[in-house]
């Protein structure tokens, strides 16, 4: 019976970070959506193309500039940034989420893998998705309207901490939603239009007051704006500002994530 005890007693982790373990979990998250490519890709940067046909066709050349580029080249980057919010919050989500209905989230939970790991491996691949998709869409806008990217630094900043922030925030829905259609009531009531009405296709000078101070504190805004600063140069809130401010919010987001996913919240149900 002491031999059996001894044979069978549980190890102690000998490494402080599964290195091999986390990259394996992103490549699987990545295939995952490159999977399906047409509907994870091809389907948000379609759905920018229609946006931004359709509202330069109903608006024509009659639409005065906006921050002092024409309208359709201060929407193009707009549309973008809400396709890498909603696309971002989607794949951590209903990574999440399926992996609870499915019942193969089991086989993640018991891999060697910390709550750290585990919840970066997925928000990073949540990254991923969304840069391949700003990328992409700025390829093909650049064919139809001129388009390009002026400042990389500011780019790549407010694109990855954005995607984290709602690949976070997809996670801790993940977690919470136990059916599908509680995770439509996020997305439909609360991510799409945070994303609509952000700036995606006004600038602020166009709202009242009360409505620009409460903007500044919105961080859909802040990712919107700081995102279509990287291409026309011009903003309505501050760069300084807006990335602390997101970057604050990255970290507050992340350790939530952490610690319910630690403490195993709602997992299993």
């Amino acid at each position: 019976m002491v031999e059996l005890d001894k044979k069978y007693k549980v190890g102690v982790r000998r490494f402080n970070i599964n290195w091999v373990g986390a990259y394996t979990l992103y490549i699987k998250e990545t295939l995952r959506f490159l999977s399906v490519f047409g509907q994870t890709i091809v389907g948000p940067i379609v759905t920018s193309i229609l946006f931004l046909l359709v509202i330069s066709l109903a608006l024509g050349e009659t639409r005065p500039n906006v921050l002092g580029v024409e309208f359709i080249v201060f929407l193009a980057p707009g549309l973008i940034a809400m396709q890498v919010i909603q696309q971002s919050f989607s794949h951590s989500s209903s990574s999440l989420l399926m992996g609870k209905v499915m019942g193969n989230i089991v086989d993640m939970i018991g891999a060697p893998l910390s709550a750290s790991e585990v919840t970066l491996a997925i928000i990073l691949a949540s990254v991923t998705r969304a840069v391949m998709i700003s990328i992409i869409s700025i390829i093909v806008f650049s064919l139809m309207i001129e388009i390009e990217i002026k400042n990389f630094l500011v780019f790549s900043s407010y694109l990855i901490v954005s995607s984290f922030i709602m690949g976070t925030a997809g996670f801790i829905a993940g977690l919470w939603a136990d059916k599908f259609d509680h995770m439509a009531t996020v997305t439909n009531f609360i991510i799409v239009p945070l994303s609509f009405l952000s700036g995606t296709f006004y600038s602020l000078e166009r709202l009242p007051s009360y409505l620009v101070t409460l903007s500044y504190y919105n961080p859909f805004f802040h990712m919107i704006d700081g995102f279509r600063y990287s291409f026309i140069n011009s903003m309505d809130g501050s760069i300084t500002f807006g990335l602390s401010y997101l970057i604050i919010i990255s970290v507050l987001m992340w350790i939530i994530a952490y610690t319910l996913y630690k403490k195993g919240y709602k997992i299993k149900s």
